[in-house]
């Protein structure tokens, strides 16, 4: 039996690639005789960047950033030249990204997306004409204020504080927009993010992701405030266009995907990014439809599936992937909050967690690996037949 093992990062524990391994060490040790074919994946979160380098024919430059509290951190740039000229490839969580923070550093009332503009720049100076910029795991909620600053719409001592202090922020702050748009002039931005929030509201980066990020209640509803202001002097400084078809206002705080990455989403959009699937454009990268052609199981997962996972990232896109082929998906994730009817609707066929009670948690954290190489074995004892 082909079976194709496509995770994503399991965050804060595996990458993809070790998440990758370690099912099929597991795997081949029930199921010797099955051939297994290992495509690590990601959603544009951490890991975007070394799952398409591992699959795309271009050069990794190394680059000195920061990370959300100011510090230096290594990060790389994904250089491929196409057909229009060089394509840059970013991943917004070696500078934005939660694992970068002690458990006691993370407060999204004070981190930063400074790091990601430099990221930004650096894609731009690398002479970029095509910049996909990978949006998820990050520990930033500052709506892409450290981003803007980075770019000079405004002066890195009020934009770059963190969200909270965007509550402070006038028009004189952001008066450098325009300068910044024509800047980017001629360059397609792109943002790979498959989160659809806008940046405001129940469903916005300070009340959904928040509290992921280590906000209090309260804290959530302090940035809530400030964004709500910043993104208000935004609109003074530069007033929202009309769609030329319905009249209607767009609003870059309103548009899909502004509240990915503590919005970040919604700074891209400003300048005039768009938005693709994250997961659809790394399957299309690792041709994903040609390993399946032989494929007679998929195998994915990730370290948390919950609702979140069933709103477009790889677990739920692998599993669409197979579906159109008619070839069952399975998913062993780390933990998994999500009920047997929407895993089916989600299109896989089982979830076999690696921690099915809460006590098991702290064991399957402790050893990642080994705790996941033994689920894997036991779950192909359920999925590999034994030859005759």
């Amino acid at each position: 039996m082909h079976v194709v093992i496509a995770p994503d990062c399991y965050t804060g524990s595996l990458t993809a690639s070790q998440a990758a391994d370690a099912i099929a060490e597991g795997w081949a040790r029930t199921a010797p005789h099955d051939v297994l074919s290992r495509v690590p994946l990601s959603d544009g979160g951490p890991g975007f960047v070394d799952v398409l380098s591992a699959n795309l024919r271009g050069e990794v430059r190394a680059v000195v950033t920061t990370d959300p509290l100011g510090r230096e951190v290594p990060a790389t740039l994904l250089l491929v030249d196409d057909d229009g000229g060089p394509t840059a490839y970013l991943e917004s969580a070696q500078a934005a990204g939660l694992h970068l923070l002690a458990p006691d550093e993370r407060d999204p009332t004070r981190t930063t997306t400074l790091g990601v503009g430099t990221l930004l720049l650096a894609a731009l100076d690398a002479g970029a004409r095509r910049v996909v910029i990978g949006l998820g795991g990050s520990g930033t909620n500052d709506a892409g204020a450290g981003l803007l600053a980075a770019l000079g719409v405004g002066p890195v001592d009020r934009l770059a504080l963190g969200g909270l202090a965007l509550a402070d922020v006038a028009e004189r702050d952001v008066e450098g927009l325009d300068v910044a748009r024509e800047r980017l002039r001629g360059t397609d931005l792109v943002i790979a993010s498959d989160v659809d929030s806008p940046l405001l509201g129940l469903k916005g980066a300070s009340a959904v992701f928040g509290p992921q990020k280590g906000a209090s209640e309260q804290d959530a509803q302090r940035l809530e405030n400030a964004l709500g202001h910043f993104a208000s002097i935004v609109a003074r400084v530069r007033p929202p266009a009309k769609d030329l078809l319905t009249g209607t206002l767009i609003r870059p705080e309103r548009q899909p995907g502004a509240g990915a990455a503590g919005g970040l989403g919604y700074a891209l959009h400003l300048l005039g990014a768009r938005q693709v699937s994250g997961v659809g454009a790394v399957l299309d990268a690792v041709g994903f439809g040609l390993v399946l052609a032989t494929a007679d199981l998929v195998v994915t997962g990730e370290g948390r599936f919950d609702w979140q996972s069933l709103r477009g990232k790889v677990v739920v896109g692998v599993a669409e992937a197979a579906a159109r082929l008619g070839i069952p998906a399975i998913a062993i994730p780390g933990q998994s909050l999500v009920g047997r009817r929407e895993a089916m609707t989600a299109g896989l066929s089982g979830v076999y967690a690696v921690a099915e009670r809460p006590q098991q948690v702290a064991d399957a954290l402790a050893d990642p690996v080994g705790t996941l190489a033994a689920r894997a074995a036991r779950v192909a004892r359920t999925w590999s037949p034994r030859p005759a």
